[in-house]
């Protein structure tokens, strides 16, 4: 028998045997009534692909043969990607083709199913979307009902997140590449003992009766997802992933899914953190390229282009707060001190992987990813689907950290009605199953529904309350300083780089290490060989060691100082307050409420009178001669202001010197500078950003007197979402300056007439038709896809030089297009594509500003003199025609070389959104959007 027809039969003889995983059948239980719901029908939502990501192991099978999904696990996603098409033709009448309904309560034409997992819980799902709707007569029933939910939902999804998070995913889920590099990256942010874990939770329950509360929401939770653990596996109709990587057998059901713990969310918390509420560091590179640039120009010249290319403080950047206020912080001062410069080519990653053998010994490694080992699996089955983990569990580059989101909140005073509105929602990324899960919860001090991460969901994270609704966007704000600790040798004896001992106050300390002991087995099926490894992190004083080298002939390890290490735990009172009906009655309660994260977001609140905005974040008092962009010799005068290293604690920003605002006449957010004052953590919030894209489509039409409805909020949004930054902000200054003389070559004209073309429709990246799977002016963005990394590096290298310009692009990537980045090089991808978030990172102000000044334009926050052409406006006209004629001649296959989901040369599918999958079933890919992932469209008409 051919091996294909052995596989299947396998596969449908384990099917069989396995053909008891099924839910038991629903048990009755009265419903309570939700409370009144002041949104009356006027707050919608969607969270694509789906809210069900459980399958079990026959629904698993039936996909792989079939291609069929279990119920609600893509239901969201056709309306998701029908907005691409249909936002210019929406009404109000039309909204809920395109967004479902975010009201409280079910009514009993939509109920599925309606269960008690124990006496003081039900819940309720719906049959539009799949939604627990958790009603507990205690509060433990309520948060008890959450945990228990959303493991019916994203059990394997949470199971394989609290391994990634602590570094240990290849024993759980195989050593592919993708599961090694995540779970070196995530151990690297957060290198916690389980003692620590444990010392966040308890810092939290010794914190006051809120804390306590905390404390017994997240056992109750825990104790909700352990007894769905339990009753699934006995009863068969577990996640199938599980019989999938060998942990249970399809068969006999022998096996083993771990129980959650506390510590298991506070690793998810951290998690969280890391990816996507942290902002700083990379000082290391920072001061690479501004040495190399002051050895390319000389002090003076060399400051004035790092300045204009590091946009501390742009002139010409938007920002959400636009009032007249300033917000200073994480500003260089005017004349800095303490900075630690490496000596030039000195700097060397601190190794992370050790003791490597097998595959571990002959795979390449990222200097900052891991490895795994799966149990011996079991089962014909078993044999077939662990095929599935082949490339790994989690799709490459997960874990980067990425400033993501969007918001766009109106003031009454700019409406139809005269009530606020507002479309926000966070850019998380397209998984299978979605990495946030949707709910309600109702309960004593709890009343909310929207999105919370699996995991992490006795509260709601994003979302509303009976009055109010909320969202957040990736602030990123510096909260991460990178310090020089000078290395010694315990014996007095001459010190090497590769010293694990430091100089902290007088003292030579050894550096305290964390270990993970990592091994693998092959998937049935897989060619790769078992291998192990041991992941050490190496952590001082001030954080964990990243990188090695000298100052001033000084061996010195730089480590990275984050101001909620150890603290990510913290921020689950504000959580906990934004659920509470009782916490929040208005914009300002809100605000303190927001005050009370430490993570650095951007928060966004509407209700039927007033809106909001408060930047959240462990913001520190650094000492006023600091260079927070710089690496700083470690030593007291230099140490943020009140730190107690014991339990890095600091003195922080207060309340007032956060950026905020109460009833603005508009705020927007695609995570843009956040107030005059504020320095970006890195070079992206500058004069160019897709910040600017929402900025212009909302101001022009208040200042054009036109009020807001909900629907032209949308289309506002969903118009930006669709179109490319580089052509409405950046290719019209192109253009001029190739408009400063004839152009004479005809195949030139022609090349530029598609472009203008393209912009003069919009610059958009839209199908021609929907489904067609080709773009509007699809010759017009190949070539101007080609063309950008050819005119970033012809503009700016020869003037720069090959090492300053290397160094600036390792501090910023030149481009973030939908199907990846390029930098400068043609054909060269770096970075995961198909994620929809695109347009935030780039040399996109870099480009305007230097070409505007090439055209004798006065450009605040500049560069001076245009470095295209070396100053001559002729010279960098010819550098941008001959890029573009170039460009004309770069093959498709090169311009979108094709992946493992696409071939090469397919525009619409390089560029289109595809759900990666942590799991067995997958989706298909929809047209690019650059919207959130999860999307809220309020407008509250009544109040409490």
């Amino acid at each position: 028998m051919p091996r294909r027809s052995r596989v299947l039969a396998a596969l449908i003889a384990a099917a069989t045997a396995g053909s008891l995983l099924v839910a038991p059948a629903a048990s009755a239980a009265p419903e309570p009534q939700p409370p009144e719901d002041y949104c009356r029908g006027q707050c919608d939502h969607i969270l694509p692909p789906g809210q069900n990501g459980n399958a079990t192991f026959a629904e698993l099978v039936s996909h792989m043969l079939l291609g069929t999904r279990p119920p609600h696990s893509d239901d969201q996603l056709g309306e998701y990607d029908a907005l691409a098409h249909g936002y210019s033709q929406l009404t109000t009448g039309t909204i809920r083709e395109f967004f479902d309904d975010n009201s409280f309560g079910v009514p009993e034409d939509q109920v599925e199913r309606r269960y008690s997992p124990r006496a003081d819980v039900t819940i309720v799902r719906d049959n539009t979307a799949g939604i627990p709707h958790v009603y507990g007569s205690t509060r433990a029933g309520t948060t008890f009902g959450a945990g228990y939910a959303t493991a019916e939902d994203k059990l394997f999804l949470m199971d394989a997140m609290r391994r990634a998070g602590r570094g240990e995913v290849t024993p759980f889920a195989g050593g592919a590449q993708a599961n090694r590099e995540l779970e070196q990256r995530f151990f690297a942010a957060a290198p916690y003992t389980e003692q620590e874990l444990q010392q966040q939770i308890d810092a939290v329950a010794e914190s006051g009766e809120r804390g306590r509360t905390a404390l017994q929401d997240a056992e109750s939770y825990v104790e909700g997802i352990n007894d769905y653990i339990e009753k699934a596996h006995e009863g068969r109709y577990f996640p199938g992933e599980y019989v999938a990587t060998g942990h249970v057998d399809p068969v006999t059901n022998v096996g083993e899914i771990q129980p959650f713990k506390l510590t298991d969310l506070v690793v998810l918390a951290s998690l969280v953190g890391a990816q996507f509420g942290g902002g700083g560091g990379g000082e290391v590179q920072n001061a690479i390229a501004r040495m190399a640039l002051h050895e390319r120009f000389g002090a003076a010249r060399g400051e004035r282009i790092w300045q204009a290319f590091r946009a501390e403080n742009d002139p010409e950047a938007i920002s959400t707060v636009h009032d007249g206020r300033s917000f200073p912080y994480a500003n260089a001062p005017a004349d800095p001190k303490g900075a630690a410069m490496p000596d030039p080519g000195s700097v060397e990653p601190q190794q992370l992987v050790f003791d490597r053998s097998g595959s571990a010994a002959t795979s390449p490694e990222t200097p900052d990813r891991p490895e795994t080992t799966n149990p011996e699996p079991a089962g014909a089955g078993a044999e077939a689907l662990r095929g599935m983990f082949d490339d790994g569990l989690f799709p490459e580059g997960m874990g980067e950290s990425r400033g993501m989101s969007n918001a766009l909140v109106v003031s009454g005073d700019n409406t139809e009605s005269g009530h606020p509105v507002a479309v926000f929602g966070p850019q998380t990324g397209y998984f299978s199953p979605q990495l946030l899960t949707l709910q309600e919860l109702q309960g004593p001090g709890i009343s909310s529904k929207g999105a919370s991460f699996a995991g992490l969901s006795f509260y709601t994270l994003l979302g509303r309350g009976q009055d109010y609704a909320w969202s957040a966007t990736t602030a990123a704000q510096d909260i991460i300083d990178t310090y020089a600790v000078r290395l010694c040798d315990p014996e007095g004896g001459p010190v090497a780089e590769d010293s694990n001992h430091y100089l902290f106050r007088g003292e030579c300390l050894p550096m305290r290490t964390v270990e993970r002991e990592n091994s693998w087995t092959p998937n049935l099926g897989d060619d790769t060989p078992p291998g192990s490894y041991r992941l050490v992190s190496f952590r001082t004083r001030y954080g964990p060691v990243t990188h090695r080298g000298t100052v001033d002939g000084e061996p010195v390890a730089f480590t990275t100082a984050r101001s909620t290490f150890l603290h990510e735990v913290d921020s689950i009172i504000g959580f906990q307050k934004f659920n509470d009906p009782g916490a929040i009655r208005s914009a300002s309660d809100f605000q303190r409420v927001a005050h009370e994260i430490n993570y650095t977001f951007n928060w966004f609140y509407a209700d039927a009178e007033d809106t909001a905005y408060f930047n959240s974040g462990a913001n520190v008092v650094r000492q006023p001669h600091v260079d927070p962009s710089m690496p700083i010799a470690s030593a007291p005068a230099n140490d943020w202001r009140g730190w107690n290293p014991a339990d890095n604690t600091a003195d922080l920003a207060p309340f007032s010197a956060h950026p905020n605002s109460i009833d603005q006449d508009y705020y927007i957010s695609w995570n843009n500078k956040q107030a005059p004052g504020t320095a970006g953590a890195s070079a992206e919030k500058n004069a160019v950003q897709r910040g600017d894209l929402l900025d212009r489509r909302v101001r022009e039409q208040i200042e054009a007197g036109d009020p807001f409805s909900r629907v032209e909020l949308v289309r506002a949004m969903a118009d930006a979402g669709l179109t490319d930054l580089r052509a409405e902000r950046v290719l019209p200054d192109l253009l001029r300056l190739i408009d400063t003389a004839p152009v004479d070559d005809p195949g030139a004209k022609q090349l530029l007439d598609q472009l203008r073309a393209w912009l003069a429709d919009g610059g958009r990246r839209v199908e021609n038709e929907p489904g067609s799977r080709r773009y509007a002016h699809a010759e017009a963005i190949e070539l101007f896809d080609a063309w950008w990394p050819l005119l970033v590096r012809g503009e700016f290298e020869p003037a720069l030089g090959a090492e300053a310009y290397r160094a600036l692009t390792r501090v910023m990537q030149i481009n973030e297009s939908p199907s990846g980045w390029q930098n400068g090089e043609p054909g060269l991808h770096v970075g995961q594509g198909h994620q929809g978030s695109a347009f935030q990172y780039g040399w996109y102000g870099q480009v305007s500003k230097d070409v505007r000044a090439a055209l004798g334009e006065r450009v605040p926050g500049g560069f001076g003199e245009s470095l295209c052409g070396n100053g001559d406006p002729n010279a960098c006209r010819a550098v941008l025609l001959d890029a573009l004629r170039q460009a004309a001649e770069v093959p498709s296959e090169e311009t979108y070389p094709g992946d493992a989901d696409c071939d090469p040369g397919d525009q619409w599918c390089a560029d289109a959104i595809v759900h990666s999958k942590i799991g067995g079933i997958a989706q298909d890919p929809i047209s690019w959007q650059n919207r959130p992932t999860y999307q809220q469209v309020v407008e509250f008409p009544a109040h409490r």
